[in-house]
């Protein structure tokens, strides 16, 4: 027989345990080995359940562990503690059996006189921050209507680059997105965010900065609450968008943006325009340039009616004037023509050569001429 191959399986006389009764041996062997003893942390992700529970997090610069503090004791403890309030706990180590959790079970809560001492770090350069003006809604910059070239700041591992193209390329296929790795939590990730940060001032065309990650714990977060990334995401030179965390975490990077959004999907859709909603207006538009050019047109139209019937009379009138001084003038001519006088009964000699017979020597014996009348010549010589 292998001995070798004997000992990779159990065999008849190995005790072989179940997942139940490992935890449950685990379970009584810390209710056995520790009586309730006092531990100082800094609470973290309080929860308020429904049935009066309270479940949350204690922590100190190395480790953290779960804590969940019952109904009872809870109401007595009084308000829930805050994100970052420092406090010592009654509790008694224990093992949550379904999930295998090792967790506190408190007991007691009472608050120590000082603030735990990464939110003492926050509210330091929080203030800071602050005093130089980063939260100000005046240095705020709108974010452009139809941006086509973005830059997305997050981690190659996580969900928000994911989001952020499917968002993007439903909404607005056309839009470039220029991904700029960092990593977002853990140690280095505030060297990598600063970096990429001012990556993004050297990338010619760029419109947008979109800087993310996406849900986590709010310890997770801390390199967004870090003063260096704050100020490198302030010097940004194109509008940016913070996108860290869910609704209800909200980062020192948020405060410093140009524009907040809740997840990394919320700020895809406000970094680019929507084509249905371009679509439609541009539909609307159409309709409303067409109906103003008809109208436009009629009024153009009636105009021209009008001033043609003006132009029309005014013609008319310089006409009709026109006529009457023409008929005066007509009717002093016909009075001082020739013809008119001999009209009446006179006539005109005339020689040969075209000149008038004024005086009685230009008539000589036996020379021709004619006499006008008023309706023509009549041959004649002289005697």
């Amino acid at each position: 027989m292998n001995l070798s191959l004997a000992l990779d399986i159990p065999s008849a006389a190995d005790q072989v345990w179940s997942v139940a009764e490992l935890s449950v041996a685990v379970k009584a062997l810390l209710d056995g080995q520790f009586p309730p003893i006092w531990v100082r942390g800094e609470v973290v992700q309080c929860k308020v359940w429904s049935s009066g529970h309270w479940y949350f997090t204690l922590r100190d610069r190395r480790s953290q562990v779960k804590c969940c503090m019952f109904r009872l004791n809870a109401s007595r403890a009084g308000k829930p503690p805050a994100d970052g309030t420092e406090v010592f706990v009654l509790a008694k180590p224990g093992l949550y059996e379904e999930k295998g959790d090792f967790q506190l079970v408190v007991s007691r809560m009472l608050p120590t006189s000082a603030v735990g001492q990464k939110q003492q770090e926050l509210e330091r350069v929080k203030d800071l921050l602050q005093r130089d003006g980063l939260f100000d809604s005046a240095r705020k910059r709108p974010v452009p209507s139809y941006a086509s070239t973005l830059a997305l700041i997050t981690s190659p591992d996580g969900a928000a680059l994911k989001d952020v193209v499917t968002v993007t390329r439903k909404r607005w296929p056309c839009a470039r997105i220029l991904f700029v790795p960092a990593r977002v939590q853990g140690e280095g990730a505030v060297q990598e965010l600063v970096r990429a940060l001012r990556l993004v001032n050297r990338i010619p065309g760029l419109e947008l900065c979109i800087l993310g990650r996406g849900g986590g714990a709010r310890v997770d977060l801390a390199a967004f609450n870090s003063e260096a990334v704050c100020r490198a995401l302030a010097n940004v030179r194109v509008p940016t968008i913070s996108a860290v965390g869910h609704e209800v975490d909200i980062s020192l990077t948020d405060l410093v943006a140009d524009l907040r959004a809740a997840t990394p999907s919320s700020a895809a859709e406000m970094a680019v325009a929507d084509r249905r909603d371009v679509l439609r207006l541009v539909d609307d538009l159409s309709l409303r340039l067409a109906s103003g050019l008809t109208g436009r047109t009629r009024l153009a139209a009636a105009r021209l009616r009008r001033s043609a019937d003006r132009l029309h009379a005014g013609v008319e009138r310089v006409l009709d004037g026109g006529r009457g001084l023409t008929d005066r003038l007509a009717a002093q001519l016909d009075a001082l023509s020739p013809l008119r006088v001999l009209g009446r009964g006179y006539a005109v000699p005339i020689a040969e050569s075209g000149r008038v017979l004024k005086h009685r020597a230009d008539f000589i014996k036996d020379q021709s001429f004619r006499l006008r009348v008023a309706d023509g010549d009549v041959p004649a010589r002289v005697e």
